[in-house]
């Protein structure tokens, strides 16, 4: 899947292009509209926490640290068990699946609370008070999403497509 981003100036052209994607089967859920929040978005597809803060970056280096702590604990487990109990590769095992669960959670935990990165560059426009519309397509479909949204609708603005968006949510 890969992200499109499109600038729309006003919400009837971001009703407009969302109904047009409706019809050329994208599917809701891969539909995301990003608004200053006095903006009545009324019946568009809202962008929600994922998209909207820097859970799913934040998520995923909570697992890389997590599970490399967990790696190391494991192995210094292993290496000098407490007295009297044998250790083995299951506690390595543990530990690792621990620790990556443990860094996930904590991470998750900050990262709801910061705003997306991502997004970072259209805050200026959004402020303005432009929608920025996000479109999760097969990439097979890129060309022809991009096409279909600047040939009937040449005042939104194509403002990039991201290479690749996680498998959740």
């Amino acid at each position: 899947m890969r992200r499109i981003y499109f600038l729309v100036p006003t919400v009837a052209s971001a009703r407009a292009i969302v109904n047009e994607l409706l019809l050329a089967r994208i599917e809701e859920r891969h539909l995301h509209v990003v608004a200053r929040e006095d903006t009545p978005l009324e019946d568009l597809p809202e962008a929600g926490v994922a998209q909207k803060s820097d859970l799913v970056p934040a998520l995923q280096r909570g697992v890389a640290a997590g599970g490399v702590a967990g790696v190391l604990a494991g192995a210094l487990a292993v290496t000098f068990p407490p007295a009297g109990l044998v250790l083995g590769g299951g506690a390595l095992l543990g530990m690792t699946v621990f620790g990556a669960g443990f860094g996930a959670w904590m991470s998750s935990m900050v990262g709801v609370g910061l705003p997306s990165g991502r997004l970072e560059k259209f805050e200026s426009a959004i402020e303005r008070g432009e929608l920025l519309l996000l479109i999760d397509v097969p990439r097979g479909r890129v060309e022809e999403i991009e096409a279909l949204v600047k040939s009937h609708h040449p005042e939104s603005e194509l403002e990039g497509i991201e290479p690749n968006i996680p498998l959740f949510p």
